[in-house]
């Protein structure tokens, strides 16, 4: 009968205990910016099985789609009043609201010449993570909790309907950019309009614009870019560092447990670095597929252009930091973590081209080749 009795206790407790985790599953309702089409949205889907399985299963992320809730620009102020608890997007998106904004994307121009790798530095270790916070709670005022999460780029320069040799080529072209970018290029004489990633190429087959950016490589490849245009252009200094980024509603993320904050933290972090590295090699074989099935021509971006862009950042982001005191503070924070690590890395690495030419010599016009030097 004692026997019995324990047993029944155990059985009980081990009920009780179970029912008790099953209560405290968590699951969060998040949109992106993005279509699930694209690699973007991949890597939010990768967040949550992560955060899933590091959990296990006690915290579960409902992972929507762009338009699901409610439109893709419209998912931080969806965050803020708690009509989804977080989102996947860009802070680019922003700048309507604070300009300040696209400096926790990494920013444009080249963000002092660091890396992605550098830029997520400075996130982590250099006070961009602490500014970020500052920037949603008390400039905008929002209750969000930020974190970054997606490394998408260096971005190319973009697709054109006809190809393009200088500066003065692209000048009056109706072109798809977005964030502060697209100031900058209107202010080197491009017309820009903005518009999420799936309105690019409808618009462009009916001929409203000219030319585009997206991201380059994979998704480029996915969103159809190669069905209306033949000239792909690369590199860009526009988003070569681009970051995107998890905002969870500040409520929300009190209410979570210390385990689960840690957990999604962990998970961002893994989503950074590995999705990144298996992306690198998406936009490969992307490369080689564009130019051998579709016929695109993946070309150089001709350099007067992109110096242009720099010198041109450098006096929008001064003439902001003039009329900002919180946009100079931001930027000034990424200059000070640059002039450390982007001169000692110059100097520890060699150029990236050093080898890679070495072994894998340029054909005309700037493609790779794909086969090895025999």
């Amino acid at each position: 009968m004692r026997l019995f009795i324990r047993s029944f206790a155990a059985l009980a407790c081990t009920a009780a205990f179970a029912a008790g985790a099953q209560a405290q599953t968590v699951t969060l309702k998040m949109q992106a910016t993005w279509p699930a089409s694209l690699t973007l949205y991949e890597n939010f889907t990768f967040f949550a099985e992560r955060v899933s399985k590091i959990s296990g299963g006690t915290l579960k992320i409902d992972a929507m789609p762009a338009g699901q809730v409610v439109p893709a620009f419209e998912v931080l102020d969806a965050t803020n009043k708690k009509v989804i608890d977080g989102a996947h997007a860009w802070s680019g998106y922003w700048v309507g609201k604070n300009k300040a904004a696209i400096l926790f994307t990494g920013g444009p121009g080249g963000t002092f010449g660091m890396d992605m790798i550098d830029a997520l530095g400075w996130m982590h270790f250099g006070g961009g993570n602490e500014l970020a916070q500052e920037f949603f709670n008390k400039e905008l005022k929002l209750n969000i909790h930020w974190l970054p999460i997606l490394p998408s780029g260096p971005q190319a320069f973009g697709w054109f309907k006809r190809p393009i040799k200088n500066l003065a080529d692209f000048k009056g072209m109706k072109c798809r950019q977005t964030g502060m970018a697209a100031e900058v290029w209107q202010r080197m004489g491009m017309t820009t309009v903005n518009m999420p990633g799936g309105e690019i190429i409808p618009s462009a087959q009916r001929g409203v614009i000219d030319c585009a950016e997206w991201v380059g490589g994979v998704e480029d490849l996915r969103l159809g870019f190669h069905n209306v245009w033949k000239y792909h252009y690369t590199p860009g200094v526009h988003e070569n560092t681009t970051i995107g980024e998890v905002l969870i509603n500040g409520d929300v993320w009190k209410s979570l447990s210390p385990t689960h904050q840690e957990i999604i933290k962990s998970a961002s972090n893994e989503a950074f670095v590995v999705w990144w590295a298996k992306w690198q090699r998406q936009n490969a074989d992307a490369l080689v597929e564009l130019q051998q099935k579709h016929g695109v021509q993946i070309l150089r971006t001709p350099p007067d252009i992109l110096i242009e862009f720099l010198k041109t950042w450098d006096i929008i982001a001064a003439e902001e930091g003039k009329k900002s005191p919180f946009f100079k503070k931001t930027h000034d924070s990424q200059r000070a973590y640059a002039s450390l690590v982007v001169p000692a890395k110059r100097f520890m690495f060699p150029p990236y081209s050093f080898v890679a030419n070495y072994y894998w010599p340029e054909q005309k016009g700037g493609a790779p080749k794909s086969a090895a030097k025999k």
